[in-house]
């Protein structure tokens, strides 16, 4: 559908302005990405206080629901318009959602008004991440990636060891609200220095508005990541509401597909499903938030339930695993300058597989240190995964695609974690009974565990796919074989 005013937007030889400087950028963009990575947690040691003030224990689950689902629905959204009106508009607006949502998280009168401004958070955070990421792409080398996407990473890391216990000292000494109002000052520092620091060179020229093409694939990829999430739990999944919510999201996929197969400038162009480093990274990327989401959601539950260990002491075995990640992630770079990005990514998969089969063994008698050590072992090869799967697709494109890139990557993360959400939960739900003994959550959740390293071993497989040989860094583009892009 094409729009009677078409928006002006950069063409493909738009680059980073002289006047932008990165030092200060890259701050804004940790900056940013640390708003989002402490709303994924800091939430979660908050919600009794919250509860008793708002009640609506039933609905408390879906705090943590709508976020997941409005951030991954618009990430294919704002990763096209990047590509249509440039980088900084995006991500300023982004920063606008999230400051907004989370003033009015903060003055919730009830749970669902809460859920509400949650859903307008997501929002915000779609925009958020995956411009990161391609802003950080976009002004710095291939050479020079990695390490900014080390420290990227190392924000979620921080996060993970930070949010929960930032959570826990606002609702104990504070106010629960303090959780979002503490994001007012941040979002408005981090708003300030990229409006700045940011400068993008814009060739205008005139594009259509996929809008039919973005409404199919927001209510599809809704509809659908919905019915992963509750079925199964809010409602059973032969349930007539789980069936017409599957449904129905299938068919508006499909009718994405097509929609897009006429589009002039789709929303997410289909080529991107035909490029095998393009489908590679996205699978990789996918598994990714599979693994990633099993260990995040039952190592503590495991820690504290069968172990008997206090949630301090959990977190920490699971802060291992965001530490190794970032420190793995930051050496990604000599080696896929070195070895390629192939080469890296099988020698990080090798390494998850590692720490995935340390899982396996874990039982009643396992001490912590155990847990520690699977969980770091997975995070390093995590970072020489991850990092090396997304530079190469970034930098197999140019400028004006590669915010569709990042953002097909970050929404197949989003969809691996949504699926990983209903299959380790159905899981555990039909390993354990009405009120759970520890032997029964250790059975159930090394089902998860195994389903973990299975998956593992899948994602080992996919870094096959991507491209061999070693990135040419003169032209800042992929050198592999001629078959990586047919």
């Amino acid at each position: 559908m094409t729009s009677s005013a078409p928006p002006v937007a950069p063409s493909r030889s738009t680059g980073i302005g002289l006047r932008s400087e990165r030092g200060p950028i890259l701050l804004s963009l940790m900056l940013s990405t640390s708003l989002v990575a402490l709303d994924s947690t800091i939430i979660a040691t908050a919600i009794p206080s919250t509860v008793d003030d708002l009640g609506g224990f039933t609905q408390f689950p879906w705090l943590f629901s709508i976020y997941l689902l409005a951030q991954a629905v618009s990430v294919p959204i704002y990763g096209k318009l990047a590509d249509v009106v440039g980088r900084k508009p995006i991500m300023l607006l982004g920063i606008a959602l999230f400051l907004a949502g989370s003033i009015l998280c903060g003055l919730a009168w009830n749970m669902t008004a809460l859920i509400v401004f949650r859903a307008i958070q997501g929002l915000g955070a779609g925009a958020v991440q995956p411009m990161s990421i391609t802003i950080a792409g976009d002004i710095y080398t291939l050479t020079e990636r990695a390490r900014s996407q080390a420290y990227l990473a190392s924000v979620w890391g921080m996060s993970a060891v930070v949010g929960p216990a930032l959570g826990g000292l606002f609702a104990e000494h504070l106010s629960w609200r303090w959780i979002f109002w503490i994001n007012i000052p941040l979002c408005v520092l981090a708003g300030w220095m990229l409006w700045r620091r940011f400068h993008e060179n814009v060739t205008r020229v005139r594009r259509s508005i996929d809008y039919a093409g973005a409404t199919t694939l927001t209510v599809g990829s809704a509809l659908l990541i919905l019915g992963l999430l509750e079925g199964g739990q809010a409602w059973a999944w032969t349930s007539p509401i789980s069936i017409v919510v599957l449904t129905v999201g299938v068919l508006a996929i499909v009718a994405f597909v097509l929609l897009e197969k006429r589009a002039a400038e789709p929303v997410l162009p289909l080529w991107v499903l035909r490029r095998r480093i393009l489908v590679a990274a996205s699978l990789v990327s996918l598994l990714v938030g599979a693994v990633l989401f099993g260990l995040t959601t039952y190592v503590p539950t495991f820690a504290q339930d069968v172990l008997g260990a206090t949630p301090v002491v959990a977190g920490f075995a699971l802060a291992t695993l965001t530490i190794g990640w970032p420190i793995a992630a930051s050496l990604s770079g000599r080696l896929y300058l070195r070895c390629g990005f192939r080469v890296t990514a099988i020698i990080g998969s090798v390494l998850v597989v590692a720490g995935s089969a340390v899982s396996i063994t874990w039982g009643v008698g396992t001490s912590l240190w155990s847990l520690a050590l699977g969980c770091f072992v997975v995070g390093l090869g995590m970072g020489l995964v991850a990092s090396p799967s997304l530079i190469a697709a970034q930098s197999s494109v140019g400028w004006g695609d590669r915010g569709v890139v990042t953002a097909t990557s970050m929404f197949a993360r989003s969809i691996g974690s949504a699926v990983g959400v209903a299959a380790f939960g159905a899981i555990v739900n039909a390993g354990i009974g009405a009120t759970p003994t520890g032997p029964e959550l250790a059975a159930a959740t090394h089902g998860v565990f195994i389903a973990g390293a299975v998956l593992s071993v899948v994602m080992a497989a996919a870094v096959l796919l991507l491209p061999g040989g070693r990135p040419d860094t003169e032209s800042h583009e992929v050198a592999s074989d001629p078959a990586a892009t047919g």
